[in-house]
């Protein structure tokens, strides 16, 4: 029987240090931390064209209403924004975490998060929109270049990380 002495053999096991996490873990969280605060960005933004009309309806809540119409009538009214904005930070973690999965020779160049903004908003421009089945207006140019904007706003918030080569493991 072979018995598993503690890391720290002056120290009782329960009483060890925290390990550090693997590095590989470190600018996942950390880019899924900056995900989140990007789509809180982008709500601003958002919050801002559809006050001038340039946006009619956002696209977390076309997606919600589409996708569980039972659950987002079952809300009330005055509290499906709150709703809308967990979901939409969700999904913006989520995407800050796929950033964070990139290369770091990838994430440290400066162009990564607005591309990586813009490759979000095509995909659900030319993707996710269309398999959802969510209705498209006529004259909505404006509209897709606000949308587009602020996508650009979050992959700069997700790339700008402001430890850079800590989320980056040194080889």
């Amino acid at each position: 029987m072979t018995q598993t002495l503690p890391a720290r053999p002056d120290l009782p096991a329960e009483a060890e240090p925290r390990r550090k996490p693997e590095p590989r873990r470190r600018p996942v969280r950390r880019a899924a931390a900056r995900g989140a605060i990007a789509s809180m960005a982008m709500s601003g933004s958002r919050q801002f064209t559809t006050a001038l009309g340039l946006v009619e309806r956002t696209p977390p809540e076309s997606v919600i209403e589409r996708t569980a119409p039972r659950m987002f009538h079952k809300i009330p009214v005055g509290r499906r924004p709150a709703l809308v904005e967990a979901v939409h930070w969700t999904y913006g973690a989520v995407g800050g975490a796929v950033f964070g999965l990139l290369p770091g020779a990838v994430r440290r160049r400066k162009w990564a998060g607005p591309v990586y903004g813009l490759l979000v908003w095509a995909a659900f421009e030319t993707a996710i929109a269309p398999a959802l089945g969510l209705p498209r207006r006529k004259g909505t140019a404006v509209e897709r270049i606000a949308l587009l904007a602020d996508h650009l706003l979050y992959g700069t918030v997700v790339g700008a990380s402001p430890w850079p080569y800590q989320d980056t493991p040194q080889r």
